[in-house]
């Protein structure tokens, strides 16, 4: 009997579980763009048309494999859910088993799970870690810290190792790459790929359908393809990456790309596997093209954080998106969607965050992350924000990232404290303090930075939480010893900063 396979949007790899259990001679894949899948948040026009563009390229690909692809085109007569559209199918095939490889979000695994017809879960085994793995690694342990889970990964795949010791004699080089930002870069970015006439049907369809959700669209120069994505590797391998360690912390304004990669996405939809990557990064360093310091920070990302943040999804189950451990319930500013602001930090992640969708990880954690935390926005919606807004965001990555290791929503099962900071961080690691209209080093008064008013506002609010931290002790130190009249005026101060960016007043 004919049995379906489903293939996501995210899930463009030959080696697929679902897949691998199947039959070319008698089973049917099933690929469907659906509105659902467009719009449960409302995703930036980029990340749209970069799925559905590889999609429909992978889908080629299987037919010129053998295999027989049901194909359904948003544009096409069908349902609007993955569900809808695999029920529609197994009428059409007389087919009532599906084999899947588990989703990344408990919503789509909900959806399956509880659909009528019989699914067949297969592991997702694209992945360096397995869930039971980590969930092994995880049971008895009172704190989940990646740097322990990145240990282990290491010693499991031999990555820069020298027998059982890690090379060069330290496990991390984190201590060394972070550089504030160079005068110049000498590297202009990832390559772009001109869009062929499969591309361009994309783009039309992906602007007459979700044309009004915040981001730009064209131009796009994403890859689609693996063979392309496997020449964005090559070209940051070649290009990038022997200045990435030094710099990958570094900000700089109108400077998009800096020496990061911009894999992720190719990562996460499946274009590119995390082994293959790794080793790449490894036999630059083994050839002395590229130092130790840029490639075991490259290779933490993907092999440590990556795999450890999926880990961490899995095993805290599927309330967690939804958690707020802090209590905050501020709406997220306007400034996330456009609006302008006068603060140039954030005005330059978030016009290069709708232009691109893209942003660095410390451009999200210490600018857009640092100041919603700040502010105390509810972390449900920032959640929907950077899920929504950012190409390579699925939710079992981009979750722990926003709710654990950004917003402490989580309560401290990813972070040990939470990431905030006044501005003096963002003026060491960027340039982009020397061209604002607030002045980083004034701490209250007119024209005083909102980082700076800001992150004693929040100490100051979960003080009964955080002041017994011991990597916390000092800054509450500080706020003690501050005379109280000071702390009066930054309070205040503050308050009425809040007050004005709640009314969604220019800020």
């Amino acid at each position: 009997m004919t049995r379906l396979v489903l293939v996501l949007g995210d899930q463009l790899s030959e080696v697929l579980s679902a897949l691998k259990a199947a039959d070319p001679a008698r089973d049917v894949v099933v690929m469907a763009e659906v509105l659902d899948e467009g719009t449960y948040v409302p995703h930036h026009p980029k990340k749209i048309a970069l799925v559905l563009a590889a999609m429909r390229k992978f889908a080629a690909h299987l037919r010129a494999q053998g295999w027989q692809v049901a194909y359904r085109r948003l544009d096409e007569d069908g349902a609007d859910s993955i569900v809808g559209e695999l029920l529609r199918r197994a009428e059409e095939f007389d087919a009532s088993e599906v084999l899947a490889t588990t989703p990344g979000e408990w919503r789509l695994i909900r959806a399956l799970k509880y659909a009528p017809l019989k699914v067949h879960f297969h592991a997702d085994d694209r992945f360096l870690a397995t869930r039971a793995d980590f969930a092994d690694w995880a049971a008895g342990k009172k704190q989940l810290r990646m740097e322990y889970f990145y240990r282990l990964m290491r010693k499991k795949t031999g990555l820069l190792m020298e027998g059982d010791d890690p090379a060069g004699g330290k496990w991390n080089y984190d201590a060394e790459n972070r550089k504030a930002p160079p005068k110049e870069i000498d590297h202009a970015g990832p390559p772009r790929f001109e869009p062929d006439n499969d591309v361009k049907d994309v783009l039309d369809l992906v602007e007459a359908r979700f044309g009004k959700h915040f981001g730009e669209l064209r131009p796009f120069w994403f890859a689609t393809t693996r063979d392309q994505a496997l020449e964005a590797l090559a070209h940051f391998i070649t290009h990038a990456l022997p200045q990435f360690g030094d710099f990958q912390d570094a900000m700089m304004t109108d400077e998009r790309w800096l020496y990061h990669s911009i894999l992720s996405p190719y990562l996460n939809i499946g274009l590119l596997s995390p082994l293959e990557v790794c080793e790449a990064a490894e036999a630059e360093w083994q050839a002395g093209r590229a130092p130790l310091n840029a490639v075991e920070g490259f290779i933490r990302q993907i092999l440590g954080w990556r795999e450890f943040v999926r880990g961490i999804y899995f095993i805290e189950g599927e309330d967690y998106p939804s958690r707020n451990a802090l209590g905050q319930t501020r709406a997220l500013p306007s400034l996330y969607w456009g609006a302008e602001t006068e603060m140039q930090c954030l005005s330059q992640v978030v016009r290069q965050t709708q232009e691109e969708a893209y942003a660095h990880h410390i451009q999200r954690l210490m600018v857009t992350g640092n100041f919603a935390l700040l502010a105390g926005v509810d972390p449900a919606e920032v959640h929907d924000w950077y899920l929504a807004v950012y190409a390579d965001a699925f939710e079992w990555v981009e979750a722990p990232n926003t709710v654990g290791m950004s917003q402490f929503a989580d309560g401290g099962i990813i972070a040990s404290k939470p990431y905030v900071s006044s501005g003096a961080y963002i003026d060491r690691m960027s340039n982009y303090c020397a061209s604002c209209a607030y002045k980083v080093k004034q701490k209250t008064g007119e024209g005083a930075c909102p980082f700076n008013l800001l992150y004693w506002h929040f100490l100051n609010r979960h003080r009964d939480r955080f002041e017994g931290n011991p990597r916390m002790g000092n800054m509450y130190r500080t706020w003690g010893r501050m005379d109280a009249d000071k702390r009066d005026v930054i309070l205040q101060e503050a308050d009425a900063f809040l007050a004005k960016l709640e009314a969604g007043e220019k800020v």
